[in-house]
């Protein structure tokens, strides 16, 4: 199977220019500054993941092609700019960017302890997290540029989700290899969900968001990261766009 869509993919969007991030002028102090709190957390998550890109080039996967490897360095780079975006979008709020917070340590440490697939295994969690989080909040904001950019971020993930999910599609496509991804899948994805709920959840309150509707939000995509992954041979063989 090859990986040539993703490769293509990502290199139009490399080709976007970044949007504008202005807020809502009716933003309330407090929202401002819950999202402000968020936004510099997202971002911080989004910067300094080159290594695996470097990696992958020297590991063997079934199902992995050259063109995978190169659609996952471009990948890296858009999440690159999401950060750029994120840190203005910080900026803009009247917030500060940070150099570190405890779960974007939390998950550093435990991707320097594992190989390449367990790695991805932990973007792949990443995502599922970007795309609730910044679609959540993108709904709670009134329509603005701020409003659009979250929404462009959201929809890029949806794409990054996809993209893993083809690959967790390849490299584990049947018997006790499935079986493992599931199992594990089903572990990370639901931890990190577990973690971004108690991180945010005074963001969400800021927003009227309930805390249970955003955790079934968040499990309905673990679930839907876990079938992405068990159709990703089917579509790759059909040659399908994200």
């Amino acid at each position: 199977m090859s990986f040539g869509h993703w490769q293509r993919h990502f290199e139009h969007n490399q080709r976007r220019p970044l949007p504008e991030v202005t807020p809502p002028a009716d933003l309330a102090p407090a929202q401002r500054r819950a999202l402000a709190w968020s936004l510099a957390r997202f971002q911080i998550g989004e910067v300094g993941e080159g290594r695996i890109a470097r990696d992958i080039w020297r590991v063997c996967l079934p199902g992995i092609d050259d063109a995978y490897r190169v659609a996952l360095g471009l990948f890296v780079k858009e999440e690159g700019r999401h950060a750029r975006i994120a840190a203005e979008m910080v900026r803009a709020l009247g917030g500060r960017l940070l150099t570190r917070s405890w779960s974007h340590g939390l998950f550093r440490f435990v991707r320097r302890q594992i190989g390449a697939r367990t790695k991805l295994l932990m973007f792949f969690a990443a995502e599922v997290i970007a795309v609730g989080c910044y679609g959540l909040l993108a709904e709670a904001l009134p329509a603005s540029p701020l409003r659009a950019a979250m929404a462009q971020i959201c929809d890029d993930e949806r794409g990054h989700m996809a993209f893993h999910g083809e690959f967790f599609g390849a490299v584990a496509p049947r018997g006790i290899r499935r079986a493992i991804f599931l199992a594990a899948w089903s572990l990370v994805g639901t931890g990190a969900a577990l973690l971004a709920l108690a991180e945010h959840r005074r963001t969400l309150r800021a927003f009227g968001i309930p805390l249970l509707g955003a955790a079934r939000g968040l499990v309905r995509l673990v679930v839907d990261g876990g079938r992405r992954a068990s159709r990703a041979p089917h579509l790759a063989a059909a040659g399908a766009a994200p």
